[in-house]
């Protein structure tokens, strides 16, 4: 008999417990929802485009890979794309990847917003631009182009005098940023290449990437101490990162450059 009273307490326990529960629950939503409502009715509302798959970087967009939501207005008014934006960017590529029900942003489109002026719509949120001296060999003959993706690598003198052996053992390289998007090379950004149809062959001697506010710290103190930056293009399917990246000094390579070519040798023989 107790055994019995015990169990239907039990029962009636658990039974409360899911009501309370469920409650809770509802409360919460309804609060939630009334916060909803207070957004939208103090900043209004506006319906978006968001991507209807996750959305790898580098994919054509075609119609079908967005879909729409009625978001609150506030701070999404000429960032994010709406329907009526649909015929201008069908056939761009987006410039990094997306996740289902992403916001879709000019500045994740190639191209970004061909009516915006100046370069400041097309810098993501919470990042930075930022201009370095790279002309010529440093930035692949030239070769950079806006939506393009880097790696920054800077060369730097440690030493104090002049005496040139001194000064080549105190070299060091080291990578500093890897796969950073280049917003502009020169004056030209994406939106000029959309215009243009393409850009003809000219040289230039800044280059604007995209970037952290630390990273930004990190480009604008190497370029006032003793060295040099340099460019790497990537592949724009790359998104890889190599961890540890060592730093590297004339000893370095005196130790490591044979190693270094057979492996590169080998990797050509297997394909890999």
């Amino acid at each position: 008999m107790k055994r019995k009273i015990v169990l239907i307490v039990s029962i009636v326990a658990g039974l409360v417990a899911a009501v309370l529960t469920r409650f809770y629950i509802t409360a919460k939503d309804a609060e939630v929802q009334r916060l909803k409502d207070a957004i939208n009715r103090r900043y209004g509302t506006i319906d978006v485009l968001i991507f209807a798959r996750d959305t790898p970087a580098g994919t054509v967009v075609q119609r079908s890979d967005f879909l729409k939501m009625t978001v609150p207005e506030i701070g999404m008014r000429g960032q994010a794309l709406t329907e009526e934006n649909l015929s201008d960017v069908l056939g761009r590529k987006t410039l990094v990847g997306h996740r289902y029900k992403d916001i879709v942003f000019w500045a994740d489109i190639e191209g970004g917003d061909p009516t915006s002026k100046g370069l400041s719509a097309d810098i993501k949120r919470q990042m930075r631009a930022i201009s370095i001296n790279c002309s010529g060999a440093a930035s692949v003959s030239s070769m950079v182009r806006p939506n393009d993706h880097v790696d920054v690598i800077g060369t730097f003198d440690l030493s104090d005098g002049p005496v040139a052996g001194a000064r080549a053992k105190s070299l060091v390289t080291c990578t500093i940023l890897q796969n950073v998007l280049v917003l502009a090379t020169g004056a030209r950004t994406a939106k000029t290449r959309a215009r243009e149809g393409g850009f003809a062959s000219s040289g230039y001697s800044t280059v604007t990437l995209e970037v952290t506010p630390r990273e930004a710290e990190m480009l604008a103190f190497a370029e006032q101490i003793k060295g040099r930056l340099v460019l790497t293009l990537r592949n724009r399917n790359d998104t890889s990162f190599e961890k540890e990246l060592p730093k590297v000094d004339f000893e370095k390579i005196r130790s490591e450059i044979e190693g270094l070519n057979l492996e590169r040798q080998q990797k050509k023989l297997t394909g890999h």
